[in-house]
């Protein structure tokens, strides 16, 4: 069983950054693969980045360039650095893990291939 808390989410101007926190306990977290998801005002939950154990990242076209995720093993903590903030951005903010470490078929992107979730934290960027 896995747990996780997010942290850090606040309100920041345009072109500002922010970095959001995503703490988490249970087996086998140092080698889980997580993501990053969120979900604005009147739509789905979508894609955002995601973290494998070897450090391998992945992320969404919307923020390429921007945003970098990142874990700290020591501290069980996945880490989303967000740069270049758009109101665009604004949503609430949601980490995730896999169950594994490893197996086929993983769709990093996928809400369904995720097994925990954390309660989100919200991010608001002033226009």
């Amino acid at each position: 069983q896995v747990q996780l808390v997010e942290s850090g989410g606040g309100l920041v101007q345009t072109g500002g950054s922010l970095r959001l926190s995503c703490a988490a306990s249970g087996r086998t977290f140092d080698n889980n693969r997580m993501g990053w998801f969120r979900q604005a005002p009147g739509k789905e939950r979508e894609f955002v980045a995601a973290i494998i154990w070897s450090g391998n990242t992945y992320y969404a076209d919307s923020v390429k360039d921007r945003f970098t995720i990142s874990r700290d093993n020591a501290k069980n903590t996945v880490y989303l650095q967000m740069s270049s903030l758009k109101s665009e951005d604004t949503a609430v903010y949601v980490c995730a893990a896999h169950r594994t470490a490893y197996g086929g078929g993983y769709r990093y992107s996928q809400v369904s291939e995720y097994d925990y979730w954390g309660q989100g934290t919200q991010v608001t960027v002033s226009s």
